[in-house]
């Protein structure tokens, strides 16, 4: 019997238990310090002014609201993903991050840097409180990854083989140091970092499918990938869908919940209608996320 996408957040359960999977492991996830949320968010309903098109948030809710959102959807894990704009920040995002990771077992411990001279100790410090995953923002830190500060940090984050998810794309802005060159030239760098692209690398699909398929441990996220908000700004190109669907054990699932301006569901609406099969789903939406993070059913 041929299983039908979630026609909506209440139905996403269903879809998960058809694919026969225990839920989801969601990649991609922000929580943020009250204060810096409360900017971000003010930042997206302003979407007009910054993006060209209305960006409402579907799930600007209190704390527990969301919590409990992703329950009834069936995110098993999930990352707070902070990221800084500038220096002095990293480590006491870091630190709310790690309390913040204290209070649901869910919670994948988020840490994240900027390049300044204090960044290796912190990063140091953040794993061992127990940080699973990092999270850097090229073009909102408008730095070079590259950038001879970070060179211990890449050196510890490549030798632990911690994660780190990082939005290196020109979507939806572009930035002085996004798109595929200052990440090519960190990997050259560093080839055995765990990087994970976020957005599919949107809207350079093809340049970082591309690295992906050249350096063994990147893998890419899917966030806000395929959906119809993001294919009327930055399309993806189908004929490179035999290329994703080879790279079936290094896609990851993403949402950015909860600042997104459509229904959950649609995310996985969206992969769904890609064509590629169960098999592909049940390892983006399930197994890879797992896998990495050592997540039990």
């Amino acid at each position: 019997m041929e299983i039908a996408p979630p026609v909506d957040d209440a139905d996403v359960p269903r879809y998960w238990r058809e694919l026969g999977l225990p839920g989801l492991v969601d990649t991609h996830v922000h929580f943020l310090p009250p204060r810096v949320e409360a900017k971000v968010w003010q930042y997206f309903a302003e979407g007009e002014k910054h993006y060209g098109v209305d960006w409402p948030l579907a799930y600007a809710r209190p704390v527990e609201e969301r919590l409990g959102q992703l329950e009834q959807l069936g995110v098993r894990a999930f990352p707070t993903l902070p990221y800084p704009h500038k220096a002095g920040m990293a480590a006491w995002l870091n630190d709310w991050s790690a309390d913040f990771a204290g209070t649901d077992p869910r919670i994948l411990q988020s840490a994240t840097f900027y390049p300044e001279p204090e960044a290796p100790f912190y990063v140091a410090e953040a794993l061992e409180r127990g940080a699973r995953i990092f999270k850097v923002h090229v073009q909102v830190g408008r730095y070079d990854p590259r950038d001879p500060l970070l060179d211990a940090v890449w050196g510890r984050l490549e030798e632990t083989g911690t994660p780190v998810v990082i939005h290196c794309g020109s979507g939806p802005l572009r930035g002085e140091h996004t798109g595929p060159v200052p990440v090519t030239g960190l990997l050259d760098r560093h080839p055995r970092l765990q990087l994970i692209i976020a957005h599919l690398g949107m809207p350079e699909y093809r340049d970082f499918l591309e690295i992906a398929e050249r350096f063994e441990r990147v893998h890419l996220d899917t966030t806000m990938f395929a959906t119809d908000f993001t294919e009327r700004l930055m399309p993806f190109d189908h004929a490179d869908l035999p290329r994703l669907a080879d790279l079936r054990d290094k896609v990851l699932l993403g949402s950015d919940f909860p600042s997104i301006p459509y229904a959950y569901a649609h995310q996985l609406q969206a992969l769904h209608r890609l064509g590629l099969g169960d098999d592909w789903l049940r390892a983006v939406l399930w197994h890879n996320g797992a896998r990495l993070f050592t997540i039990e059913a």
